[in-house]
């Protein structure tokens, strides 16, 4: 019975009963959604179901393959780990809204068609939108704002793109689609969009450090990975991918490093890490799709991880800033081993995670022939150890000492920090469940002499110029600071120059229009003269018609002098 029931549908539907189910019942209940969403996962059989004729195109609601599965499983491991951080969580609206935003990404993972994917595409960021309000703050609320209108363009252009498409081919199916079409690219900008492409990113650095602690867990491990399943599913092999994704890998290295608000530093991580998903899946080989799809099991996990540590101690501190941070280890210390383990995971550090999925990305742009993608990926690799390998737990939990003993995290947070932890090193240990569910049959060894050596060369080399930046004064000190990015040029530059252009078209027309309206009345004037009592028109013509068109010039000057 419950394998008929569509994948996600059963978090949707359970949302609607949070409000009924009090004290910790309801933690319990939340719990069991997810628990339950994943053995509804093993008894699906693959295949479609759920199809319907809308307008005379064929919809699948759900398509169960290896692709969606394994993306359905990390979303429902993701969301129960999330659930169990945030026990100690009393808001109604951000519980529902956590379960319907889980709801529409998994339903998403296992729509068939376009049109399936667009309505769960949208649920997923009207429901989001929730977690980063949960902040509380003015500036929680404006930046998700701008992240619901930045979310709801990738919709429109989702759509847009299914529409042009279904138009060119008759069909919704969503496989694979290329750029071959205007439907296509828009799709593509839509996904990327989603997946914070360069220039298309700064939403994430925007709203991920405004929501309350337990909801970026969950926007960390659903938004952008679901745009990157929506990638693979596609767009595998596409070319221009590569180069996006290594850009993606670059810079946001420099960014992170002069960036203080540490949970700001991990969402520059996170765009650090989806780029070599996405070039792995612009290279497009099965061993290069394994390790995209491999990578984001993995990342959903650390990246949680990690931003779980921090919301430990924003929870505790009250602040994630690292000038206000440094010394929390003396009385926080399962928080600093959880965060340590976290960023070993993502700096890819043999016998964790990041190492056995990344490896994948790195040897098929090698067997590929990419040199150039392969160097920049290799340069980011060092880059995202020195930034979230170190600077976050020594900044947070080592560095200067603040003064501040508070007290260890919850037990719930530390319950959820040590089952995501446990995945970071069983995966690393023994990735063979892993590749078991991956789209593709696995013929790949990942600890192999050369390998494991080159990755702790680079790693060392990253730490000792940490190190020695570090003695010498040259690496940034963490100030209170503005960070300008992209975002720059629309919400500060661009107001600017349009102002600027309105005021100098203002001060040009008030100008003109005195010019105008002194011609207009010597104008004006002259045709008074004609048609006055003395003039040829009203010799000619009534003195009704002549009152007439003086009352109408009239009325031109009035309407002139008030422009």
């Amino acid at each position: 019975m419950i394998a008929e029931f569509p994948p996600g549908l059963l978090m949707i539907v359970g949302a609607i009963f949070v409000p009924f189910v009090r004290g910790h019942l309801r933690s319990a209940y939340m719990l069991a959604l997810p628990l339950l969403g994943i053995w509804q996962l093993v008894l699906l059989d693959p295949g479609t179901f759920g199809a319907m004729s809308v307008f005379g195109f064929e919809l699948t609601h759900v398509r169960v393959d290896k692709l969606s599965l394994i993306f359905g499983y990390i979303f429902y491991i993701a969301a129960a780990i999330g659930i169990i951080f945030a026990w100690h969580i009393k808001d109604l609206a951000e519980q529902a809204s956590a379960l319907v935003y889980v709801g529409a990404a998994v339903g998403a993972t296992f729509a068939g068609d376009l049109i399936t994917l667009f309505v769960y595409w949208e649920l997923a960021a009207l429901s989001s939108v929730f977690l980063i309000w949960a902040g509380r703050t003015e500036r929680a609320y404006s930046a998700g704002m701008r992240y619901l209108m930045i979310q709801i363009l990738s919709g429109v252009l989702l759509a847009a793109g299914a529409v042009l498409l279904a138009s060119e081919t008759g069909s919704v199916a969503f496989n694979n689609i290329g750029i071959d079409s205007l439907g296509g690219i828009l799709i593509l900008v839509a996904f990327g969009i989603k997946c914070a492409f360069p220039l298309l990113h700064n939403w994430l650095q925007d709203a991920y450090p405004e929501a309350s602690p337990t909801g970026t867990v969950f926007l960390s491990a659903f938004t952008t990975k679901l745009a990157v399943y929506a990638l693979a599913r596609g767009y595998a092999g596409t070319e221009i991918l590569i180069w996006i994704g290594v850009a993606m890998t670059a810079f946001p290295i420099f960014f992170a490093v002069i960036e203080n608000d540490l949970r700001r530093v991990l969402a520059y991580s996170l765009n650090n890490q989806l780029g070599f998903m996405v070039a792995g899946i612009g290279i497009g080989t099965t061993l290069a799709i394994n390790g995209a799809v491999s990578h984001a099991f993995a990342h959903i996990l650390y990246k949680a991880l990690l931003f779980m540590s921090m919301g430990a101690v924003l929870h505790r501190v009250g602040t994630a800033k690292g000038s206000e941070l440094g010394g929390l280890y003396k009385t926080m210390p399962w928080t600093t081993g959880f965060c340590i383990i976290g960023s070993a995971s993502i700096s890819a550090f043999p016998l964790f995670s990041g190492f056995v999925t990344k490896s994948m990305i790195l040897t098929s742009a090698a067997e590929e022939g990419y040199l150039i993608p392969f160097l920049i990926l290799l340069f980011a690799s060092a880059g995202v150890f020195h930034h979230s390998g170190i600077k976050i737990p020594f900044f947070a939990f080592f560095a200067h000492d603040s003064g501040k003993r508070p007290k260890e995290a919850p037990f719930n947070m530390l319950l959820a920090m040590g089952l995501a932890s446990f995945f970071c090193i069983g995966i690393g240990v023994y990735p063979q469940p892993l590749y078991a569910l991956l789209p593709f049959p696995v013929d790949y060894v990942p600890y192999t002499t050369t390998h494991v050596m080159t990755i702790l060369q680079l790693l060392m080399f990253s730490a000792l110029a940490f190190g020695v930046l570090q003695r010498t004064g040259l690496y940034p000190p963490e100030l209170r600071s503005t960070i300008l990015d992209f975002d720059f040029s629309y919400r500060w530059l661009a107001p600017k120059i349009i102002n600027w252009f309105m005021d100098a078209g203002a001060r040009a027309w008030a100008s003109l229009k005195t010019d105008l309206l002194e011609m207009l009345a010597q104008f004006i004037a002259a045709v008074f003269r004609y048609t006055g009592p003395k003039g040829i028109f009203a010799k000619s013509q009534s003195t009704g018609s002549s009152a007439a068109v003086i009352v109408t010039l009239l009325l031109i000057f009035l309407v002139a002098l008030l422009a």
